[in-house]
């Protein structure tokens, strides 16, 4: 029971683009580090949980050029652990994603996201796994359906469950980027997780010297 409590928080707190982990992730931490995890932060279940989302004017025909400010290296900060994501621009339909969450030099989980544009609109897909690539989900993958979208906010919200039941990505500017994650369990109070992003500028390499004539 507690490991299927562990796995079901971890799928609902690393939600799009977010796509985080909630504190049971310490038990995880624990087995990979050998030592006990620090307490996650306080703010990621606060009382601004019980809120709900307000819905943004959706575009009649939202598509992956909405989405293009993804694109890039991003590296936010959640207590003592690092998350990193690395995004490609749009192209063939598809938008795709990479997440990467590191403690004490531990990666404690990795997520390959998908946004692909539909005649219905923009759907996002998720999923879990080890370092080793072995898959959490045994099902399908996690999918969110665009809800609402404007320049400032993006609303993805999942029509089967609230683990998560919206991912909500809300542009501070063109470098920084705040993911929201909302989850409503079947049992239990509504939580809510937020990290901020910052894009990581490329690290330019310099050129090898060139052999002496």
């Amino acid at each position: 029971m507690r490991n299927m409590r562990l796995r079901n928080f971890l799928i609902g707190a690393c939600a799009a683009v977010l796509w985080f982990i909630l504190a049971p992730l310490d038990a995880m931490a624990q087995k990979a580090a050998g030592a006990h995890s620090p307490t996650a932060p306080s703010a990621s279940a606060s009382s601004a949980a019980a809120q709900q989302s307000t819905a943004a004017p959706t575009p009649a025909k939202a598509t992956l050029a909405d989405m293009a400010w993804l694109e890039g290296r991003w590296r936010g900060d959640w207590g003592p652990r690092i998350a990193e994501q690395v995004w490609t621009g749009p192209k063939a339909g598809v938008m795709t994603g990479v997440f990467r969450l590191v403690e004490n030099d531990n990666a404690l989980v990795i997520e390959l996201f998908t946004i692909v544009e539909k005649p219905e609109g923009l759907s996002f897909y998720l999923r879990h796994f080890t370092p080793e690539l072995v898959t959490w989900e045994k099902a399908e993958p996690t999918v969110l359906n665009l809800a609402s979208l404007d320049p400032k906010r993006v609303d993805f919200e999942n029509p089967v469950n609230g683990l998560p039941k919206h991912a909500i990505l809300l542009r501070v500017d063109a470098d920084t980027y705040t993911a929201r994650s909302e989850l409503v369990p079947e049992a239990g109070e509504p939580q809510v997780i937020e990290i901020t992003y910052q894009r990581q500028k490329p690290v330019v390499e310099k050129p090898s010297p060139g052999r002496k004539k």
